[in-house]
């Protein structure tokens, strides 16, 4: 059984990145691998994967270089080279670097400065492109949506539009866990690319013989659902990129507390319970979707009962 004092996850995967550059595998100015093929390769979140590469840059191994990425950092002996003057910024270049902060250590993480900093110029110089924070924020939720547009033309059927954008934005909330924690329904932010999803979702209600109330609810219920469960996504990714400890070592840590809970017989049902509630949140969302539409489907189908003549 693992315990809490082995060593993390990141500092093994530093670890193993650290064996590529001495071994010469990774040579000075080749990129090491970013943080979403990290979380590919070693199964782990994307905060430990951003949290490895710190490591990397501590160690004065590995360097960040906007636009550039993550590479191998030339020797101290090397002759330097003169310092190449910072690409001046654009809301594309700014929005860009706040993603990348974001995905790799949370909303929180994204200021001004910090995002000035990312680009090697002055913060004032972004004030010429986004006036402030909230507005580097919206900057960021329109690249975001942008990277999984929705297609021109629908699938056939109510049911197949409504899984298409729910799906979509779960793969959304899944490559940016900090996405889930700053959006709000009931103070969205007016993002064209964002509302898209909700005229889509409109349109595929159209035409069911639902109410005004019933489809405005249907239209926040959806959403609502995919945002709960990612803020789990959210949660766990945290979690892991403070502690270091994955899902799997922090409950191996409190198995003798759970099974002595269990052992005294108050809970029978949920000791036979198997499923995993931190490594199978896509089979969760699945599951939520199919039972959503499921009654969705059934309800409609009540209502055109309903109103068929009586022979």
């Amino acid at each position: 059984m693992p315990h809490l004092d082995e060593e993390p996850p990141y500092r093994r995967i530093a670890a193993a990145i650290q064996q590529r550059i001495a071994s010469g595998e990774l040579r000075p100015g080749e990129h090491v691998p970013s943080t979403r093929e990290i979380t590919r390769e070693w199964g782990v979140a994307m905060a430990t994967a951003a949290k490895a590469l710190a490591e990397l840059r501590n160690a004065g191994l590995v360097e960040t270089r906007p636009g550039a990425g993550t590479i191998v950092r030339a020797p101290a002996a090397a002759v330097r080279r003169p310092r190449t003057p910072a690409a001046a910024p654009t809301r594309e270049r700014i929005a860009a670097a706040g993603i990348e902060v974001a995905d790799a250590e949370g909303a929180g993480a994204v200021s001004m400065r910090r995002i000035a900093a990312e680009l090697g110029v002055a913060p004032m110089s972004l004030y010429r492109h986004v006036a402030n924070r909230d507005e580097l924020l919206r900057a960021m939720f329109r690249a975001v949506f942008r990277e999984r547009p929705l297609p021109e033309t629908p699938p056939r059927g109510w049911r197949a539009q409504l899984e298409l954008v729910c799906r979509l934005q779960w793969e959304l909330f899944r490559d940016h866990p900090w996405l889930a924690g700053v959006l709000s329904l009931t103070r969205p932010m007016p993002v064209p690319e964002a509302m898209a999803h909700t005229e889509w979702t409109l349109r595929a209600l159209e035409g069911l013989g639902l109410s005004r109330v019933e489809t405005a609810r249907e239209a926040l219920a959806l959403p609502a659902m995919v945002r709960g469960l990612a803020l789990s996504r959210e949660f766990e990714a945290e979690a892991e990129g403070s502690t270091g400890v994955g899902a799997d070592q922090w409950w191996a840590s409190r198995q003798d507390e759970v099974d002595s809970v269990f052992a005294t017989g108050r809970f029978p049902l949920l000791a036979r319970l198997e499923a995993d509630p931190a490594g199978d949140l896509d089979g969760t969302f699945e599951h939520a979707l199919a039972r959503n539409l499921d009654g969705l489907e059934a309800h409609v189908r009540r209502n055109v009962s309903a109103a068929r003549p009586v022979r």
